[in-house]
């Protein structure tokens, strides 16, 4: 029966190109079977080779091709040679990638895109790769001058004759409508309508800009926002409509600031899926195989009153008493005591977490602190010493020791070493974003790109970031030895480095739901400041406070990613619905800097999980080349040379810089493929098998000797 298969228009050279492929691919399994000895005329070989050869292919950028894999193993028989084929679904899908298309269509999408005028896409949204603010199962029919609605949005203030000063078209005029969640604009100049939206809670600052008025009373304003983007509005004053709805973004941008409470708890989408159950704290401590002998889950923090900033289940050593606990808190700086965040499942090498000791500049010693730290180290039988990383720099460090901080003394803790991993604060990470910001949009300089971007520092920081979490899993898994990361707070760049550290360790957080509980882990329940360093409903844009390191940490994983392509069940379209939604103040997830904070404010009760969203439709974020290797340690390779600035994310705002096809619907092209090869792949076992089966069934009836087959296999 034939299978149909919803395919994207190609380019003018597109259908060559695969038929091309086509023939290629053909040609090379047929001499790659013939190498290896298989008949042609064999059914089973033929069957195989139908199958990979029939399904249609898409043209993907090359980036996205992971290593071609295909292994065939042969066992002979005394009367026939059975096909025993070991087949990864990957292979089948990156072989189709792995032969390059005619260049005709890449000067297609030059030709096409001179042709717009760098206009862009008829409907720019919160993110061009999809638009996450759209709900599960809401796609609303709206007139032409009509704007998207979701549940529980409300609208504030219209205004009809607005100008949009688009940075690469030129000025559009239309509809500037502000609601409680979004800013819309929509023009009707354009054929089909142009429709560019923003969510509120992106909103760093307003802005009045100077415009050419042409003898007019006309105003400007520029949209500094969070996402790396800044719209530019004119309008005129004397029209009370244009006053109200500067007024209303204003007020709804920035609604902590004008008593208002943010969006997240007006949403009311219901989804299939509750995503406020993705992180259960028990079970997961449980899958890790904990608690044991040496570590306990304990409830001490269950009012949140030995740390305010920490969860309320802790695992801690089994042989500390309370009394101790609360003495090592008050030598933590605000109380954040060492908590197991990870365990080696075959060392029991665990990754520990806190906060700076206060040593202060008269080296004050805490004896249970450092009998504390000694309990860690005898938990692991296979190391006898514990390794410090201090994310800070070591300047810093002797600093903050001036002003009652520290770090730990070699002096007084026996067996312990301690590394400086050199990581500037946040000050210097949000001045280096400032600068990206500036290089990036709204116009690029190509003949200066590759030196600006070096001016930003900003892959530099990644590259310092993926190496200390390097130097951390390395030091877990080849030296079997038990780490202590902390920074000053413990809240910031230790998240960092524990959760990446984590990934790199554990297959589990490299699948769709295991990166949840990542994140709601080691960033949302160990007290990450999103608040402050979000500044969520706040207009006080100038907060020292404000710093992008969990960006930071996203664009690590995305540079793993590239390194790794099979390894990831997830794609960057959830990186970027993650980002979206870290501002978009839509969902409750990210609000808020602490686990009390949340249990205050309600937040499980009265707002949607973003996790509800994404596992209800988990398919737009799933990686198809995904292989899942069990207990296998990635080490990406932390050089500048071979990181990238992640163009899709912080330039996807220039037209130019976009995919000639969108990504998402390429991946859902993959996944539907791989799927079917599933499908063919198990037809085909159950064939193998079942012939199988036959012949040893005979062959015992003729009293020959038997020889079972090697069943067809998978690896997907």
């Amino acid at each position: 029966m034939s299978t149909h298969v919803h395919r994207l228009p190609l380019s003018p050279c597109g259908s060559c190109a695969s038929h091309f492929l086509c023939v290629r691919v053909c040609v090379c399994l047929s001499v790659l079977c013939m190498c290896v000895g298989l008949d042609l005329q064999d059914r089973n070989v033929s069957l195989l080779l139908h199958t990979l050869t029939s399904l249609p292919f898409l043209s993907l950028p090359l980036s996205l091709s992971p290593s071609p894999l295909l292994q065939f193993h042969l066992n002979s028989s005394t009367n026939t040679t059975p096909l025993s084929l070991s087949l990864s679904v990957s292979f089948s899908l990156s072989l189709c990638l792995c032969f390059r298309f005619c260049p005709l269509a890449l000067t297609h999408a030059a030709v096409q895109d001179s042709c717009d005028g760098g206009q862009g896409s008829q409907y720019d949204s919160d993110s061009e790769l999809h638009s996450h603010a759209q709900v599960f199962g809401h796609q609303p029919v709206v007139q032409m001058d009509e704007v998207p609605l979701v549940p529980g949005e409300t609208i504030k203030a219209t205004a009809n004759n607005v100008m949009y000063i688009c940075p690469f078209s030129g000025a559009l005029n239309g509809k500037l409508t502000v609601t409680d969640y979004k800013l819309y604009f929509v023009s009707l100049e354009r054929e089909p309508y142009f429709l560019l939206d923003v969510n509120l809670g992106a909103i760093s600052r307003l802005e009045t800009i100077s415009v050419q008025s042409n003898g007019e009373n006309t105003c400007g304003i520029e949209i500094v926002c969070k996402d790396m983007r800044s719209p530019r509005f004119a309008y005129k004053k004397e029209d009370q409509s244009n006053m109200e709805v500067m007024e209303m973004l204003t007020k709804h941008a920035f609604p902590l600031s004008h008593g208002l409470s943010l969006f997240a708890f007006q949403y009311k989408e219901e989804y299939p899926v509750d995503g406020w159950k993705v992180y259960d704290a028990v079970a997961e401590y449980k899958r890790q195989g904990l608690p044991n002998e040496s570590w306990t889950i304990s409830k001490l923090n269950s009012s949140y009153e030995v740390c305010d900033t920490y969860p309320a289940l802790l695992v801690i050593p089994s042989n500390i008493t309370e009394d101790e606990i609360r003495r090592v808190a008050s030598f933590r700086a605000k109380h954040r005591i060492p908590v197991l965040s990870w365990i080696h499942p075959e060392t029991q090498a665990t990754i520990v977490r806190c906060s700076q000791p206060l040593v202060g500049p008269s080296d004050r010693r805490c004896k249970e602190d450092e009998r504390y730290l000694q309990t860690i180290m005898d938990a692991n039988a296979q190391s006898h010493k514990l390794t410090i990383f201090d994310a800070r720099q070591s300047s810093v460090a002797d600093t903050n020791k001036a002003k009652d901080g520290g770090y730990e003394s070699e002096n007084f803790y026996p067996n312990v070493e301690l590394n400086f991993l050199e990581i500037p604060n946040i000050h210097v990470m949000r001045e280096s974003l400032r600068k990206l910001k500036e290089v990036v949009y709204p116009t690029i300089d190509d003949q200066r790109w590759l030196s600006a971007i070096d001016g930003t520092h900003w892959l530099e920081y990644i590259r310092l970031l993926l190496a200390g979490a390097v130097r951390v899993a390395d030091k877990l898994e080849s030296g079997k030895t038990s780490v202590v990361v902390h920074c000053s707070d413990g809240w910031d760049r230790t998240a960092q480095l524990t959760s990446l550290a984590m990934l790199m360790l554990d297959s589990h957080y490299r699948t769709l739901r295991g990166f949840q509980v990542l994140l709601e882990k080691e960033w949302i329940s160990f007290g990450h400041k999103f608040a402050s360093r979000v500044g969520h409903g706040d207009e006080n844009h100038a907060n020292s406070e404000r710093s992008p390191l969990f960006v930071q940490f996203i664009d690590c994983v995305w540079q793993m990613m590239r390194q790794f392509p099979a390894a990831f069940e997830f794609n960057e379209l959830f990186l970027i619905a993650i980002l979206d939604h870290l501002y978009s103040c839509l969902f409750g997830t990210f609000l808020y800097s602490s686990e009390k904070e949340r249990v205050e404010q309600e937040v499980q009760s009265k707002t949607v999980s973003l996790w509800s969203y994404i596992n209800s439709q988990a398919e737009d974020f799933s990686n198809p080349f995904y292989v899942d290797y069990q207990h296998q340690v990635l080490y990406p390779l932390a050089s500048v040379r071979h990181l990238e600035l992640w163009v899709s994310y912080y330039v996807r705002w220039n037209p130019r810089m976009r995919p000639q096809v969108p990504v998402h619907q390429n991946l859902k092209e993959l996944l539907f493929l791989r799927a079917e090869l599933q499908r063919k792949v198990e037809e085909l076992q159950r064939e193998v098998s079942s012939s199988h089966s036959l012949s040893s069934s005979s062959d015992h009836n003729s009293s020959s000797p038997s020889h079972g087959g090697t069943p067809l296999h998978t690896s997907a």
